[in-house]
């Protein structure tokens, strides 16, 4: 019996050993458009993740609906460990409370790892003529129609930023969604838009040149690569905070152990200091978490962005 049991044990341990990494090629989903913030964290992550692993993990962009197309695309896919989807707070903890998706973050996903958070910043064309966040408000409240903004589509973190300030200046900016950071950016470049939540790696190569003027950031605290820049909650709207996060998931039948290598190879990729030093650059804070960790964080966010939601009666329109 004993040896029968060291023979399982080994069984076991080969077949592991030989599902990981997975026979097949491996895609890294993303759910915006390439050129955006998480385009460029995810080719960043992909590329040292396929060096540790020995195989290319390929990059493969589905963008549409704020992410949802992404989302359901990996839910509904292959549970063999080859697909990761670099999921979103969008589609993962915001849309499902604005419209209508065919698929459960909670049910049909599995937690892997957390992947990396930022602040969005608020900029606007240089032609607008306003250079803070007062002067903003005031014309937002003076504009018949209002002042458009844009975000990576209906239900995702910068159209909540959005309304999250609609709410809480008292004013009545009109959304305008897009397929995802980079198509948004060319209308606002183009002056066909007033204004953008932006992700920092989106919108620093335009700040740097002044084409866009920023007025503000979302998080508690000033990141450090816009130390001149206040927060909205300085600009006089205390408490305001609406982080952009990302994170890694799976489909939910994909077998544990391979969900849990997948965890202690992401994590080993996020803690690398050459790629905390590249995300850092393109201003993303690595997340690197367990995968309980990232579902209880998951669940807390949900609860937070359905109350807004509701409160505000936000839909998909």
């Amino acid at each position: 019996m004993v040896a029968m049991a060291a023979a399982a044990c080994c069984m076991a341990a080969s077949a592991y050993a030989q599902d990981f990494p997975p026979a097949k090629p491996v895609t890294m989903v993303v759910g915006f458009a390439p050129g955006g913030a998480a385009d460029a964290a995810a080719r960043l992550i992909a590329r040292k993740l396929g060096d540790n692993i020995g195989q290319t993990v390929v990059v493969e962009n589905k963008a549409g609906a704020g992410g949802n197309i992404a989302h359901q695309l990996v839910a509904s896919g292959p549970a063999d460990g080859s697909v990761l989807l670099f999921g979103s707070i969008g589609p993962l903890t915001i849309a499902p409370h604005v419209m209508k998706v065919t698929y459960d973050p909670f049910k049909d996903l599995s937690a892997v790892s957390g992947g990396v958070n930022f602040p969005n910043v608020l900029v606007v064309h240089k032609e607008l003529g306003v250079k803070n966040l007062a002067e903003f408000v005031a014309l937002a409240k003076k504009k018949s129609g209002g002042v458009e903004f844009a975000s990576t589509g209906a239900g995702s973190a910068s159209h909540l930023a959005g309304e999250l300030f609609n709410q809480r200046a008292a004013i009545e900016m009109v959304h305008v969604p897009y397929k995802g950071g980079a198509p948004a950016l060319q209308d606002l470049l183009g002056g066909r838009i007033a204004s953008y939540f932006s992700a920092p790696p989106t919108a620093m190569p335009h700040i740097e040149t002044g084409r866009l003027i920023p007025l503000a950031t979302t998080g508690l605290v000033r990141p450090a690569y816009l130390p001149d820049i206040p927060t909205v909650a300085e600009s006089g709207y205390p408490g305001f905070e609406a982080l952009n996060w990302y994170a890694f998931v799976a489909h939910s039948k994909t077998p544990t152990a391979m969900l849990d290598r997948w965890n202690q190879e992401i994590v080993k990729v996020l803690n690398d200091p050459g790629v905390k030093q590249a995300l850092n650059q393109h201003g993303l804070t690595p997340q690197p978490t367990t995968r309980a960790e990232l579902t209880a964080f998951m669940k807390k966010e949900d609860a937070k962005w359905s109350a807004i939601v509701k409160e505000r009666k936000i839909t998909a329109d």
